[in-house]
């Protein structure tokens, strides 16, 4: 067995277009394979000089014919590899040696290979190097035969991945406790292991000219808007660049409003929630080399919703949204009105409050907002020390170290204690929003309102308050309106905003999904109890 590169004293052959590397994939795809496999050989060396990873080797294919294994260490599941084609391969080759046909002439119409007995169920044929190369480089292993100008190639993806395991990110009480990895195929079975149909489409497409990433559209004919999925196949297309290592590209490139702080795309690392997000009508993204899926259209309402909402009974769901909400409040307007109260409107506030408010701040230096700005920017650079630290020191880093900080800020007179509950309030209530990517743009927004209220009071609030709502309220995520079942509002849609109505009443899909089927529950239920006999 041969590794690595070609000896740097043999003439190299030249490349017809030049250094394959360095150059755009069309320029291979002209390349036919040649039938000598000496030639063959040293364009493959030749391509792939200084890869050490490339396996190259020799072997007798076929009673006096010449054979080339190629494949990538690594990447490539070598026992399958062995064990389905390696061995068949020999053993082909001692079956025939011993019933004589090395005496025989061989047919030149004859593939040696079909002698033997490959096992491998997905098997492709290539004329020309750029298939092959892009076969090597998606975990199959190529054989090259002497006299033939045609390449075997033997899917046999393997290598070191991360197995099935429970989201980190999205951890619930009740619910799955799968999610998906980052092979594109584990994520693609596991919804379809939810969704048993054959109208669970999955349409592939390559991006990235340097990585030749895969990536999947998935959605469900007749739920699914045609238009949509029509429109997101175009974006995708559209997209020209040399790598997709993560789906945050593609979801940078293809939203509507790339100038918006409010996302317009849903990302999650569970096959539940993409699975019933699917039976809405949306479309999932599955991008291969990251668990995490982006789904589409999104609604603001539906990024404050968890999945566990649905598994639990309605009024408990309910409750814990109504919290949601109360608590999205307090994290956006909180430090504000504290800033606007205490700054302008004393008199709003109970004379009590007011005399221990003074009282604290008697020997700050700093006005009420400068004295906000200063904790919440050490509470969010704690929170992200937190985050980057190893786990088993980041949360007590995080915990600690606002403690510690806070107290010591009050004791030497840098901050109120009245501004250290308020942060730490807000800092809790951002942790209720289900959705990352929603929470970060909520504590985002806070930093300006904060500015507002300390030049303005609560008139600046109230315009920092209108300019949210008027820019929510024109965003569209691939053509459905961020605010829907609101704005405009749809009383069908309005059933699982603000509470989730019971099961037996959300008889139809979302407005904006296919007119062909909007019907969810084919069977009328009224949630009365159907009947009160003892059996």
């Amino acid at each position: 067995m041969k590794k690595g590169d070609a000896t740097p004293d043999k003439p190299r052959m030249a490349l017809p277009t030049g250094r394959a590397l360095g150059l755009p994939s069309p320029s291979l795809d002209k390349v036919p394979i040649q039938k000598d496999l000496k030639v063959n050989t040293e364009m493959l060396k030749d391509i792939f000089d200084d890869c050490s990873d490339m396996v190259y080797r020799s072997m007798e294919v076929a009673p006096g014919v010449e054979g080339l294994l190629v494949y990538v260490e690594g990447i490539v599941f070598s026992e399958e590899l062995q064990i389905h084609m390696i061995q068949p391969i020999i053993q082909g080759l001692v079956r025939l040696k011993n019933e004589g046909d090395e005496s025989k002439e061989q047919d030149p119409d004859l593939e040696p290979l079909e002698n033997t007995r490959v096992s491998l169920s997905q098997v492709n044929s290539a004329t020309m190097w750029g298939d092959v190369i892009e076969g090597l480089m998606n975990s199959s292993a190529v054989v090259l035969v002497d006299g033939y100008s045609e390449a075997h190639l033997f899917n046999v993806k393997g290598g070191l991945r991360r197995t099935v395991s429970e989201p980190e990110t999205e951890a619930v009480i009740r619910g799955p406790r799968e999610g998906f990895t980052e092979m594109l195929r584990v994520n693609t079975a596991l919804l379809r292991f939810k969704i048993k149909s054959p109208r669970l489409k999955m349409k592939s497409i390559v991006l990235g000219t340097e990585t030749k990433t895969d990536v999947v559209i998935s959605y469900i004919e007749g739920l699914a808007n045609p238009k949509m999925i029509r429109d997101v196949e175009k974006r995708l297309k559209d997209i020209e660049i040399d790598g997709i290592l993560e789906s945050g590209y593609i979801e940078e490139m293809i939203e509507d409003h790339p100038f918006s702080p409010f996302p317009q795309l849903q990302y999650t690392e569970r096959p539940d929630t993409a699975a019933a997000q699917l039976l809405e009508g949306r479309f999932a993204i599955f991008t291969d080399g990251t668990p995490f899926v982006l789904i589409g259209p999104v609604t603001f309402f539906q990024l404050m919703q968890a999945s566990e909402d649905y598994y639990e009974r309605y009024f408990i769901t309910n409750f814990v949204r109504w919290i949601r909400y109360l608590f999205v409040f307090i994290a956006l307007f909180l430090p504000a009105l504290y800033i606007a109260t205490t700054t302008y409107h004393q008199d709003m506030l109970p004379s009590t409050l007011v005399l221990s408010i003074a009282a604290a701040r008697e020997a700050i230096p700093f006005p009420a907002v400068v004295e906000a700005l200063i904790m919440e920017i050490s509470f969010e650079a704690l929170r992200e020390a937190g985050v980057r630290l190893p786990k088993t020191v980041g949360q007590a880093v995080s915990i600690l170290g606002a403690l510690v900080i806070g107290q010591a800020a009050v004791e030497a007179g840098i901050v109120s204690a009245p501004m250290v509950i308020i942060v730490s309030m807000t800092g809790i209530a951002s942790f209720t929003i289900p959705r990352f990517n929603l929470a970060i743009t909520v504590r985002l927004l806070r930093f300006p309102l904060m500015i507002l209220a300390g030049v303005l009071g609560l008139f600046g609030i109230v315009l920092g308050t209108v300019w949210i709502l008027v820019h929510v309220t024109q965003l569209t995520s691939f053509g459905v309106p961020y605010m829907s079942g609101i704005s405009p509002f749809h009383v069908q849609d309005n059933k699982d905003v603000f509470v989730r109505a019971p099961w037996w009443k959300m008889k139809r899909r979302p407005s904006w999904a296919s007119k062909k089927d909007r019907v969810r529950e084919k069977k009328e239920i009224n949630g009365t109890p159907q009947s009160n006999k003892v059996w």
